[in-house]
């Protein structure tokens, strides 16, 4: 009986390992054929061999290249321009506490790279791409702590001049999102502001400050501003509508998209410009008493980039599988055939 029993548990194992590679197939084309003719390509942090560069790949993860290659700084956190012209990134230089973090742009080849800030985190474009908001390092001494963090600067990118955003009370923010339409950004908050952890809403150009009833962190809003996507959980993302029209966000119809087996970590949702996918990272869940392995600048060995169907839950895509720390994935709008 002990034998049968064990024969039972072996062929249940088997079948259960057969449906989570089914889910997290390898073979791109064969889950999602239509990523392959993609005008749109995606960037990401990486680290290979203890350096840290920003990567760009085609949508099905074909055409991976090292965009910056530099031996110092370190180059992370991309987010690409509305009309995929520039990346804004953080540049990381130094060492122990005397190791700062500098907010920069370039071209979309990585050419013209220009620092357009000391001690920034963080940065987001506007939806029209004119300015940059970005979070202000919180302490001299340098943290990768996500929510280090003392206030928004607005950043004007034609005029190169820099403004503090209208609420001087804002602190422990991390991961702001510019919300389409201008009047919003959506931003993650930890033990600041009389709040434990929260997703806030915070007027763009005003004091207003408010909760949004999403339980996690890291929210990203849709191009039509109509879906924001963001981690439930440390193993669950999730998204919901949104309507940015009235005189507050509504958040209503919130669902799962992504439930990644225990023992991993599911983070980093990025909407593509079309909003038809959501970009993710994904990998095993490192136990240890330093950061998590999900901040900025923090290895995550074995991680990569996923990507899913929100309208098709947990049928989602690994789309590369080198594993070196990729995370913070974000979509640079096409306008040309994929590289190959």
């Amino acid at each position: 009986m002990r034998a049968r029993g064990m024969l039972w548990l072996v062929a249940y194992l088997s079948i259960l390992l057969a449906a989570v590679r089914l889910v997290g197939a390898d073979d791109v084309a064969a889950v999602y054929p239509e990523l392959s003719q993609s005008r749109d390509r995606i960037v990401c942090e990486g680290c290979r061999d203890g350096r840290w560069d920003i990567y760009v790949m085609n949508a099905d993860g074909s055409g991976l290249a090292n965009l910056t290659n530099t031996a110092t700084p370190d180059e992370l956190y991309p987010h690409a321009s509305p009309d995929g012209s520039r990346i804004c990134f953080v540049a990381e230089e130094g060492e122990g506490e005397a190791r700062t973090r500098s907010i920069c742009i370039m071209n979309a080849d990585g050419t013209g790279r220009t620092k357009v800030a000391d001690r920034g985190r963080e940065a987001c474009w506007s939806p029209d791409g004119t300015r940059l908001a970005y979070l202000n390092a919180e302490f001299d001494p340098f943290t990768v702590q996500d929510f280090a963090t003392k206030g928004i600067t607005i950043y004007d990118v034609a005029t190169g001049t820099s403004v503090p955003h209208p609420n001087a009370t804002l602190e422990h923010l991390y991961n702001l999102c510019w919300a389409p339409g201008g009047t919003w950004m959506l931003s993650t908050i930890h033990a600041g502001m009389g709040y434990s952890h929260a997703i806030l809403a915070v007027e763009a150009e005003g004091t207003r400050v408010i909760q949004l009833p999403m339980g996690g962190c890291r929210p990203d809003v849709s191009p039509d501003g109509k879906h924001v996507t963001w981690v439930e959980a440390d193993q669950k993302l999730s998204v919901a509508d949104l309507d940015l029209t009235g005189d507050v966000p509504v958040v209503t119809n919130q669902r799962g998209i992504v439930n990644s087996p225990e023992g991993t970590k599911a983070y980093h949702p990025d909407w593509s410009p079309d909003g038809r996918w959501i970009a993710f990272s994904r990998g095993p869940e490192h136990k240890n008493l330093g950061p998590a392995c999900e901040m900025i600048g923090v290895q995550a060995k074995d991680w990569n980039i996923c990507v899913v169907d929100p309208r098709q839950p947990d049928k989602w895509v690994a789309i590369t599988n080198d594993g070196w720390s990729f995370k913070e994935p974000d979509w640079l709008p096409g306008g040309g055939k994929p590289a190959r």
